[in-house]
């Protein structure tokens, strides 16, 4: 008969059904959950929090005609190894007797600093775990394992990811030694980072002088790579993709922001040593006749997303020719207006000056550039009246309107 009802892992922040997700460098907190029917002995209760990475592959190779063999390649790095200990056996060698009821054994680990994100491919892995051991006396081992999640932060807002990313490839089309004509490509990005759930605008120029048509396309490709003693496995999918119009012979199709929309998918991993989960942005155009002009564009799939005001040169000036150099020109604390308050006496001249329309600023002045303008906030001009302040004096001679 056994006493044991329950015996479970809660971690704090998880989600029913769902495993909890953390950052490296983050503080783990959980708890274990004992249920006993009835008063039991036990002997120790021992935590192990683990994390690692794993590749394993087969290919088989022949050699000769009729020998053949399967070489096996396997590899694995270490991130977490944490030991606890939360009931221990008393000194004197006897064992804890727990009354019947709930019992709960709280505990806390730190993640290191540096992890990679939790993954699952073919031919390897990324996880996270914490297995608790409950040790009984004439009892087999009871085990319990609880799975969760680490999300390593990418943040795009780097310069190295706001860089535009721009190319250009051209191929010769033949068919039976025949020359076809050309077909070129030019592509450019705004930058390289990006979100799921973010649209890619993409700017293209595709010139088919060939004497057939061609349709382009465009693709984001994950590439997944595990590494074990020093051979590389790779597997390709595509993302999401989308399909241009067909391009008549001799003529010139022009993609103005073609928008392109990341689904949800994991973020980069380049750290890792034995996998590495890429991802790239691929413009295509199929030739009849011949192979497929390629040009590829490196992307890198981040956590953190754009800042609204962290890319205010590169993202904005990529979309509108503005001069940006009367930014430098303004001063860090601009000197106050003069105070209308001796001209016009009024309780309206005191109060604060509402934000611009956005159609007085001209089409260009928008996103980070109209914020910028509203933190210089002047006070308004006199108020408008039918009655002039200052009338004419009787005394001056009306002007002649025609001299």
């Amino acid at each position: 008969f056994d006493r044991l009802k329950r015996f479970l892992i809660v971690l704090e922040g998880a989600e029913r059904d769902a495993p909890a997700a953390f950052s490296p460098g983050q503080a783990v907190s959980g708890r274990v959950v004992l249920e006993l029917a009835a008063a039991a002995r036990l002997g120790a209760l021992r935590l192990r929090a683990m994390g690692a990475a794993r590749v394993h592959w087969t290919e088989s190779r022949s050699a000769g005609s009729s020998t053949a063999y399967t070489q096996s390649y396997s590899d694995q790095v270490e991130f977490l190894n944490h030991r606890d200990t939360l009931l221990a056996p008393p000194d004197n060698g006897e064992v804890t007797v727990l009354q019947a009821g709930r019992h709960e054994f709280p505990f806390t680990f730190q993640l290191p600093e540096t992890l990679a994100t939790s993954f699952e491919g073919k031919h390897g892995s990324v996880r996270y775990w914490v297995k608790a051991k409950l040790h009984r006396p004439w009892l087999t081992v009871k085990k319990v394992k609880k799975e969760f999640t680490v999300i390593e932060p990418i943040d795009i807002n780097t310069p190295a990811l706001l860089a535009p990313q721009a190319g250009a490839k051209e191929k010769l089309a033949r068919a039976w030694y025949c020359n076809r004509g050309q077909v070129s490509v030019t592509a450019k990005i705004d930058r390289k980072g990006y979100t799921p759930g973010e649209v890619i605008p993409i700017f293209a120029e595709i010139d088919n002088c060939t004497s057939r048509a061609v349709v382009p396309k465009a693709a984001i490709i994950q590439t997944q790579t595990f590494i074990a003693r020093g051979t590389k496995k790779q597997k390709k999918s595509v993302v999401t993709s989308i399909v241009g119009d067909s391009i008549a012979a001799g003529k010139r199709e022009v993609w103005h922001g073609r928008a392109l929309k990341i689904p949800p998918v994991g973020p980069s991993i380049l750290q890792c040593r034995i996998i590495q989960v890429e991802y790239s942005l691929k413009v295509c155009v199929d030739i009849p006749g011949t192979s497929k002009l390629l040009l590829e564009l490196p992307l890198v799939i981040g956590t953190i997303p754009l800042h609204p005001f962290g890319s205010r040169t590169s993202s904005v000036s990529s979309q509108y020719s503005v001069n940006l150099d009367w930014l430098s020109t303004i001063p860090e604390q601009p000197e106050a207006p003069p105070e209308y308050s001796a001209v016009v006496s009024s309780p309206e001249a005191e109060q604060s000056l509402a934000p611009p329309c956005r159609s007085e600023l001209g089409g260009i002045l928008e996103g980070p550039f109209f914020a910028y303008i509203q933190e210089f906030r002047f006070r308004p001009p006199p108020l408008y009246s039918e009655i002039d302040p200052n009338p004419p004096s009787d005394n001056i001679r009306p002007r002649c309107m025609t001299c």
